[in-house]
């Protein structure tokens, strides 16, 4: 697969006596990243992005779009999220979709919970497209201090692979800077050793985008 769909959040309702603020939010953000990672798998190179989101009362809706070579790539999602303390739950679902062919159709349900500075997201989907359909799950795991975090992500069901992300962001001059290190398994690896074999990847990846409130 070139590509593997994009984060989301989502979130458990059961929490009763949980309220969250009744103020609406809605912002639109634009980036540009050195390599398009996702999941541990390149997308592609020199890619910009753009995006609009709503939230309300914990109730979060929005589209994302990134330039993939061929077309775009363009994500719907929705759910709802809520925190309690030091602990937070979300659930939602998710839609990855293209303007070319450089890949098809995912479609997944996402779940997270967090307690201070771990995190941990589960989602389930399918991948529909080009004649074929496979199932598949993803888990990652994240913890972060100041800035710095450090993820491990597995794919299962259909699909196999896992990758290691640690890296550091920060806001300078109203942007927000990033940077991470990258090292995929030969699954999600787009190289080859010198026999044409898929080979585990390396990378360093720079992020830049900027948020407004509209």
């Amino acid at each position: 697969m070139k590509k593997l769909l994009a984060s989301s959040i989502v979130a458990a309702t059961a929490f009763a006596g949980v309220s969250a603020p009744a103020m609406a939010d809605l912002s639109a953000n634009v980036g540009f990243a050195s390599e398009y990672y996702y999941r541990g798998i390149l997308q592609k190179e020199s890619s910009a992005s753009a995006g609009i989101d709503f939230e309300q009362s914990g109730f979060y809706a929005g589209t994302w779009a990134a330039d993939v070579g061929d077309g775009l790539e363009y994500d719907i999602y929705a759910g709802y999220g809520m925190e309690f303390g030091d602990f937070s739950v979300s659930g939602g679902v998710t839609g990855y979709y293209y303007t070319g062919e450089f890949d098809d159709t995912y479609e997944e349900v996402n779940l997270s919970a967090g307690w201070k500075f771990i995190s941990v997201g589960y989602s389930v989907g399918e991948w529909d497209g080009f004649g074929e359909s496979e199932d598949y799950d993803f888990i990652e795991v994240t913890v972060e201090h100041n800035g710095f975090y450090a993820t491990y992500g597995e794919f299962g069901d259909d699909f196999d692979g896992d990758y290691i992300e640690v890296g550091y962001g920060a806001e300078v001059g109203g942007f927000d800077l990033g940077v991470a290190g990258i090292f995929s398994s030969d699954e999600l690896s787009d190289q080859e050793d010198s026999k044409g074999e898929p080979t585990e990847s390396e990378a360093i990846v720079f992020t830049l985008s900027k948020t407004f409130d509209l």
